[in-house]
């Protein structure tokens, strides 16, 4: 009668157990199934000045043009800063979902910028799933402008500066996206003894969504580094035409790729040091 009762015992806990290990199974099963990637955070790989966590699909060429004019305080005889203008233009391509290569060319110090861009996680939703995107930066600039008259011995090293960084954002609901970008930023050459060759950084900026078609946008970078005098920001309307985004925003900068943005901007909005902007993104 023992064996009897431990034999019914053994059989009930293999099943209370067998069917604990199928509800987990199940679960598991369901919550995967109903796990979905977020890959609309952003509708340009371009948040204003900065990058976004936007990848290229794979083979998907981007092309991109940015402009940055003069003051708008500089009156009707310069049309309101539109007779003054940075330009640059750039491409992005996918290789394939996880990575990107760019280039772009700007008038600012007549920069040219190579970078890579690596998607490391992905915002997913479900119960479990991983709660932002984290993307990595890598770039670098050089400049071809030429050497100031003076008695200083120049190399094509010091035409180089780097620039790493880290993009984390999250898509909080269907109006509301943020990201973090904190920055580390190299020069080889700096114009004075008294500016570090290194400096590190953190943005932070937004996206609002309004429409299917439009949002607002706003971006600000605070550097750590006593070099700068002011901080970049830049407040924006985004407007999406199919293949093409528009950005429209006034800004304090006049630099557009990455470094400069940030430790070379001397212009401040509270002086009334205002420009307009535009970012064009075609995608191929």
């Amino acid at each position: 009668m023992r064996i009897l009762t431990i034999i019914i015992s053994f059989v009930f806990v293999l099943n209370t157990n067998g069917q604990n290990i199928e509800d987990l199974l199940d679960m598991a099963i369901a919550d995967q199934a109903n796990t979905e990637i977020v890959n609309t955070t952003f509708k340009s790989v371009q948040l204003i000045n900065a990058h976004t966590t936007k990848m290229p699909a794979q083979k998907e060429l981007i092309f991109l043009i940015s402009h940055r004019f003069g003051y708008l305080t500089s009156g009707f005889p310069d049309l309101y800063g539109l007779d003054n203008a940075t330009a640059r233009f750039g491409f992005e391509y996918g290789i394939n979902e996880k990575i990107a290569l760019g280039f772009g060319r700007s008038t600012y110090k007549s920069n040219y910028d190579i970078f890579g861009k690596f998607a490391l996680l992905q915002q997913k939703t479900g119960t479990n799933a991983f709660p932002f995107t984290l993307t990595l930066i890598g770039v670098s600039n050089i400049s071809s402008a030429r050497w100031p008259s003076d008695n200083r011995e120049y190399l094509f090293a010091h035409r180089i500066s780097y620039t790493a960084q880290l993009l984390l954002s999250r898509k909080f609901n269907e109006a509301f996206s943020f990201q973090l970008m904190p920055t580390f930023i190299h020069y080889n050459l700096v114009k004075t003894a008294n500016q570090a060759n290194s400096s590190v950084a953190l943005g932070a900026g937004g996206r609002v969504k309004l429409s299917n078609r439009i949002a607002l946008t706003a971006e600000y970078h605070y550097s750590f580094s006593n070099s700068v005098i002011n901080q970049p920001l830049s407040i924006g309307v985004d407007i999406e035409t199919g293949g093409h985004v528009f950005q429209l925003f006034f800004t304090n900068t006049s630099a557009i790729y990455d470094n400069a943005i940030i430790t070379e901007t001397t212009d401040s909005w509270l002086d009334g040091n205002i420009r307009f902007g535009f970012n064009i993104s075609r995608t191929f």
